[in-house]
């Protein structure tokens, strides 16, 4: 029995549009991102002759709303495409189509028009901050969205009431597995102390999945005539937020305090075990997502993987780890990703509603150019 692709569908209040998707979830596989791609259909008689447009757009928000000042929102759009689906400018049988697109337009006939748009490479993934309880309004985040809707020039402002919007992620994959062992040491060297302590901290691998657990092994050496004590082990994630200027923001999201002592001229050999979870950092403000909020399969934010060659170039948010050692300090970087969802066959058309991306994109949002 084969497993059903599930359609997810929209219409706009006055039903003069409506856009059909496959998923809302495109994927960066770092050498091709998943298109966007879906299916506008319409009803001539209610668009009274007006053209209909597709828009991908990509938003960075931050800060919210009780923060604008004299009119001038705390958002900015990083990128924004548009293309017109009605009346064609192409001719549908001769474009070519993802296989979705094809089972979409057979069955939904000549009303139906197809859209397609690809993400440039330097765009990042979706990501957002998560707020205190106490918070109110929106909150920091990289925003994907579709909008589908009607007016005579694409330029004009729209009509909500004639136009769908569809939140959307982008995500990142775990690449193939490069089997390196990430490691770091360093010695210290005390003052009246004619020996130095040498540590190593090192794991088993360099990507980890959402909630696998992270085995770090420490090897600490101490030649010293110092005693080290109180070991703490931590996962800490980076978030660098890149807009005007980089700010960077540090949080510790799996922490191990430990009484373990190293005397002098002792050796030390143990593995510490820790799994960062958003369950256990739910009302910390400021831990990074991946692009939404209050779901059930809500997680920390995967690591941003982005070519070198568009480093500089890319705006946002970009998320790292590092495990950290302390009360003298080693690093391994190591990446978190998601797992590869398995591909469905058959279509079930299901609608699209905000549950779905819950806390991606508030109800109440509105475009600056909606009416």
């Amino acid at each position: 029995m084969s497993n059903k692709h599930v359609i997810f569908k929209k219409l706009s209040r006055d039903k003069s549009v409506g856009v059909y998707m496959a998923k809302r979830d495109f994927v960066d596989h770092f050498d091709s991102i998943d298109p966007v791609d879906g299916v506008v259909v319409i009803d001539p008689v209610l668009i009274k002759g007006k053209k209909v447009f597709v828009m991908l757009s990509c938003t960075f928000r931050y800060g919210r709303d009780d923060m604008d000042v004299m009119g001038v929102a705390f958002r900015r759009d990083i990128f924004l495409t548009t293309r017109q689906v009605y009346p064609e400018l192409q001719d549908k049988e001769r474009s070519i189509h993802t296989k979705i697109q094809e089972k979409l337009l057979r069955k939904l006939g000549n009303n139906a028009f197809p859209f397609f748009f690809e993400f440039p490479d330097n765009l990042p993934c979706s990501v957002c901050l998560q707020p205190a309880p106490s918070d109110v309004g929106k909150r920091c985040a990289v925003e994907f969205e579709v909008k589908v809707f009607c007016s005579d020039n694409q330029d004009d402002k729209i009509e909500k009431r004639s136009s769908v919007r569809l939140a959307i992620r982008k995500i990142q994959y775990a690449p193939e597995d490069r089997k390196i062992i990430p490691s770091a040491e360093t010695t210290f060297e005390f003052l009246m102390s004619d020996k130095p302590l040498h540590m190593q901290v090192s794991l088993e691998k360099e990507t980890y999945y959402h909630g696998e657990p992270i085995k770090v092994s420490v090897d600490i050496d101490n030649s010293s005539n110092r005693s080290l004590k109180d070991i703490t082990v931590a996962v800490e994630q980076i978030t660098n937020v890149v807009l005007y200027s980089n700010d960077k923001y540090v949080k510790a999201v799996a922490l191990e305090e430990t009484l373990d002592v190293v005397p002098p001229a002792t050796i030390l050999k143990k593995e510490y075990t820790l799994i960062p979870l958003l369950a256990v950092n739910k009302e910390r403000r400021g831990i990074a997502l991946d692009g939404k909020l209050k779901h059930e399969d809500t997680n920390l934010a995967s690591s941003s993987i982005v070519k070198e060659e568009v480093l500089k170039e890319v705006q946002g948010m970009l998320v790292s780890y590092k495990v950290v050692e302390s009360p003298i300090a080693s690093y391994s970087i190591y990446t978190t990703i998601q797992y590869k969802p398995i591909e469905a066959d058959d279509m079930v058309f299901e609608e699209f509603k905000r549950v779905y991306l819950k806390g991606l994109l508030p109800d109440d949002d509105e475009s600056p150019n909606e009416a």
